[in-house]
């Protein structure tokens, strides 16, 4: 009797997700190795495998099905069981939503990556005009469309949906710089939300304009103001944010 072969990774994200992490991903120079977490079964890894880096992969459960990455389990919500300055990259495809520390994570990051290094996170995109609406509706945001179960905690809860604007602080605070912002695709129904862009526009600007005083964080409002209402955190499905240490 022939035995069954083993099935490949399966890429648990949304469509083009990875596509557009690799493509960020290979345009790194200087990029040898490189840390996948939360790995899943190694889809993403298997993604790279040709591509002569050294991979590394983690999650807390033990289900990956490549063979080509160095697997340790690691909760992302504790210290990484990595050592300082060990990295070029760290990818992190749909994983911050799912921590209860995200600020903890994302300042882990920043340890194990060399200095110059770029961390490359992909959430649910909740800052899209579509995601906005849904809230003003319903008061939950897209990808996370109702009440958790308190009762059955779970690793694959979204438990902490983030904006672009949060992220931006968490990643900026933290010693890192953004220089790089996608989205995995723009889906045709995003494009009904576009006729509010203006009105969304102008009253996020007014807003920024009345309530800051400093003349600095005038500067950089501006340019939140910018990414917030660029084609992919404004109609995207899901926003990847690549990032440089700074330090």
């Amino acid at each position: 009797m022939s035995s069954k072969p083993p099935s490949s990774p399966q890429a648990k994200t949304t469509a083009n997700t990875h596509c557009v992490v690799a493509e960020l991903l290979r345009g790194l120079r200087d990029c040898r190795r490189v840390l996948d977490i939360p790995c899943g079964e190694g889809a993403f890894v298997e993604r790279i495998a040709g591509w002569g880096l050294e991979v590394h992969a983690a999650d807390c459960e033990d289900v990956i099905q490549a063979p080509h990455a160095i697997f340790k389990r690691a909760d992302m919500n504790e210290r990484l069981p990595y050592a300082d300055d060990q990295f070029d990259a760290v990818v992190s495809i749909d994983g911050i939503e799912h921590l209860e520390h995200p600020f903890g994570f994302v300042r882990e990051c920043a340890r194990i990556l060399r200095a110059g290094g770029s961390a490359i996170l992909s959430t649910p995109n909740i800052s899209s005009l579509r995601s906005r609406w849904r809230w003003f509706i319903t008061g939950f945001h897209n990808k996370c469309k109702g009440p958790l179960n308190e009762r059955r905690p779970s690793p694959a809860h979204h438990v902490n949906m983030i904006s672009f604007p949060e992220l931006r602080y968490m990643l900026h605070s933290s010693g890192f710089q953004i220089t790089a912002v996608r989205a995995n695709r723009v889906k045709a129904v995003s494009w009904l939300y576009a006729p509010w862009a203006p009105l969304a526009y102008g009253m996020t600007a007014w807003e920024f304009a009345r309530e800051e005083r400093d003349p600095g964080q005038r500067r950089r409002n501006r340019e939140i103001l910018r990414q917030m209402f660029s084609l992919p955190i404004l109609l995207g499905e899901t926003m990847i944010v690549m990032s440089r240490t700074e330090r």
